[in-house]
């Protein structure tokens, strides 16, 4: 190769070791983005109900945003915060009344295997009963738990400043978002810089239609959640209703996470609750995918199952929790561009070339 040509390699492996030493920050930005699609989407809206100009449309979806956070924030955080704190104090207890469920089923299969309740299955029947004297209960002293508040106070303060830095950079890109995109385009090549153009339009289309549907769809999940809790008598409603539309937006992954909580509850109460709301949340959320999802999401992107959790492992393993959170709009963009650059710009255009037909034998 040319002199030019190992420069150029040179730089796209320094590029993309760059990118990669950069990942956390730029899945911050991309947080960012997401938010501010998403106010984009409703300044949009604004401008086309009220016919005025951006900077007075942008101004009062940044009002209503405020106003329903406010008034969310009054009327379900008080609730949920003192719902969530008892759901944390009863959690021991939940967890203590099925290892002693477990204890139970493992000495009846012990008199069934050996014809006593002191068979072969002790180890099982002593899980997680710690012994009084042993260094597990006597060390857990202020050490541990001074390391661990530490632990959770820098985490905190770290996650409010990436918060405050997302919020930050969403609100100046709603701003100018115009400004920003040509800012973005300018490091694409001239030649094919109108068509990146209708690529980022597309995935700021995707990203709308995800963001709607998933909105809808989690109001869906959380009061679906709420009135079946309701019916089966399940204690702490609101806190699982929150917990529920709030865990739906990370899929696969979230539903069972939502699941775990109110089975909690409910197996302090009888087990057979635990079992009922485990089949509510199981109808729940086969109607939010086959029917809610569907209806709702007119512009669905047809992500395949397999591939959103491949996405989910990927993204997290890559970007850290904040990469399972953002696992699907950073699938749906990856769907476009793939869509648009890799198959429609490069691989249908690729020709084969035509094959060189050999001369003919000579006569004998």
């Amino acid at each position: 190769m040319s002199f030019g040509r190992w420069l150029g390699l040179i730089a796209l492996v320094a590029s993309l070791l760059l990118i990669w030493s950069l990942r956390e920050p730029l899945v911050l930005v991309f947080a960012a983005v997401v938010l501010a699609m998403a106010l984009c989407t409703l300044v949009g809206t604004l401008r086309r109900r009220l016919d005025c100009p951006r900077p007075v449309a942008l101004l009062i979806s940044l009002a209503a945003v405020a106003l329903v956070a406010a008034i969310g924030a009054a009327a379900i955080v008080p609730p949920f915060l003192q719902q969530f704190h008892e759901l944390l104090q009863k959690l021991p207890v939940a967890w203590a009344e099925l290892l002693k469920l477990l204890h139970q089923a493992m000495e009846s299969i012990s008199r069934m295997l050996y014809g006593n309740a002191d068979g072969g299955l002790n180890w099982l029947q002593n899980l997680g009963k710690p012994e009084p004297g042993s260094p597990a209960v006597l060390g857990s002293g202020v050490s541990d738990w001074t390391v661990r508040l530490v632990g959770v106070v820098g985490n905190l303060g770290t996650a409010v400043l990436q918060t405050l830095f997302v919020v930050a950079v969403a609100l100046m890109i709603t701003a100018q978002p115009e400004a920003y995109r040509e800012a973005l385009l300018l490091l694409v090549p001239s030649f094919y810089r109108r068509r990146a153009r209708e690529v980022l339009l597309g995935c700021g289309e995707a990203l709308s239609a995800w963001m709607g549907g998933v909105l809808i769809s989690s109001l869906c999940v959380g009061t679906l959640a709420a009135i079946g809790l309701s019916l089966l008598g399940v204690r702490l409603v609101a806190a699982n209703a929150v917990l529920a539309g709030l865990l739906n937006i990370i899929p696969n992954v979230g539903p069972t996470l939502s699941t775990l909580f109110p089975m909690s509850v409910a197996l302090l109460d009888a087990p057979w609750k635990a079992l009922a709301v485990l089949a509510l949340y199981v109808v729940v959320q086969n109607l939010e995918s086959y029917l809610i999802t569907p209806s709702v999401m007119h512009h669905q992107l047809k992500l395949l199952p397999g591939l959103t959790l491949t996405a989910q492992l990927v993204f997290t393993v890559v970007f850290g929790p904040l990469g399972l959170v953002l696992a699907l709009p950073l699938a749906v963009c990856l769907q476009v561009i793939l869509r648009e650059v890799v198959i429609h710009d490069v691989m249908d255009r690729w020709k084969a070339a035509p094959r060189r037909r050999l001369p003919p034998p000579p006569a004998a």
